[in-house]
């Protein structure tokens, strides 16, 4: 987004709402496991990047502020889901609470297994290999857009890479 200092936050959001909005939801599907939440998610970071536009120190960084807001706002809803499912299941222990998932071009046993699998993973593992293999950022891109050290890129991706070949290796020899 060379010359986009020169933009207005109407325009410089319209470029980037047209060239990033899909794979922002995408990935926010992933981290969330709802296309409607996603959705939402991602129109947030669209606001909320609208109101500070102003008082952003290098408009290049713009994608990268979206992602990392995505990941944050989606943070916040999975801790909400966790609270509400908390409370629903205090007030009804048998209560079953499912995430709905999203349909698409994967298999859907599969697709499901990757998600449960997915979800069973610490926040950051997930984030890591979402925002790698997903959206096919490079180490640096995921340390900023997660605030973290590269070499914890590494080890985050690493060890979610190995716990999803721990959690799905009998889904992936069943459906081969």
């Amino acid at each position: 987004m060379t010359g986009v200092d020169r933009w207005s936050a109407d325009d410089a959001l319209d470029a980037l709402y047209a060239a990033h909005w899909s794979r922002l939801v995408r990935m926010a599907v992933l981290l969330v496991r709802d296309v409607g939440t996603a959705e939402e998610v991602v129109q947030d970071a669209f606001v909320a990047m609208h109101r500070r536009w102003g008082r952003l120190r290098d408009n290049d960084l713009a994608l990268a502020y979206l992602r990392q807001t995505v990941v944050n706002r989606s943070r916040s809803v999975l801790r909400h889901r966790v609270v509400v499912d908390r409370h629903l299941r205090s007030m009804d222990p048998r209560r079953s609470t499912t995430a709905p998932s999203d349909t698409g071009a994967l298999d859907k046993a599969r697709r499901e297994a990757v998600l449960d699998a997915l979800g069973q993973l610490p926040d950051r593992q997930r984030e890591v290999l979402v925002l790698r293999y997903y959206l096919e950022l490079s180490e640096a891109e995921i340390a900023d857009a997660l605030g973290i050290a590269r070499g914890s890129v590494k080890s985050h991706a690493s060890r979610g890479s190995a716990a999803l070949r721990a959690l799905l290796g009998d889904v992936w020899k069943d459906q081969s």
